[in-house]
């Protein structure tokens, strides 16, 4: 089965970001807005379990933090994805590189640049449209991550919570 691990922000920033993704994004209908924390990955029932336990320790380990939204980023001219860029921080680039060691599965196919998607696979034209009117908004957005989501991928592409792993809780 293919799962993957992701931060869903609060409910503000969600519908801010759904305000566009219902427009722009063909995958709003799988997924809430998200940051992914690690790619999707094949695993079977008995890893699963293994790579549960080791998510509950990475949980426990990391504190509750921070992150800050201020502008619109682009994955051009690899893909036409549009996005939320979320500011640096040391604490989610230290919780991905976790993710990533011990137990868990290290492959990652792309760097970690974390981000909420407005919107992707767009023809040029409107890529261009969209993303010139979007840099010209200033967003200034706040939110503190106290949990992260193990997801699994259904039959018909969507993504469930398998579980969730609030941190600093043992």
């Amino acid at each position: 089965m293919k799962y993957g691990i992701a931060i869903f922000p609060s409910k503000n920033i969600q519908d801010i970001v759904n305000s566009y993704r219902k427009r722009y994004d063909p995958h709003y209908a799988l997924i809430p807005p998200h940051i992914t924390l690690k790619e999707a990955f094949e695993a079977t029932d008995e890893e699963i379990e293994l790579y549960v336990e080791e998510l509950k320790k990475v949980a426990i380990e990391t504190e509750p933090f921070d992150y800050e939204i201020h502008k619109v980023s682009s994955f051009t001219p690899v893909t036409n994805t549009i996005y939320l860029k979320v500011e640096p921080s040391e604490e989610m680039y230290n919780l991905n590189e976790r993710l990533h060691s011990g137990a868990l599965p290290s492959e990652q196919e792309f760097s970690f640049v974390p981000h909420l998607t407005l919107a992707q696979k767009l023809a040029y034209e409107e890529y261009s449209d969209v993303y010139g009117s979007l840099s010209m908004h200033n967003f200034d957005l706040k939110d503190t991550v106290h949990r992260f989501q193990l997801l699994y991928q259904l039959e018909n592409g969507s993504w469930s919570v398998f579980e969730t792993f609030r941190l600093g809780e043992g």
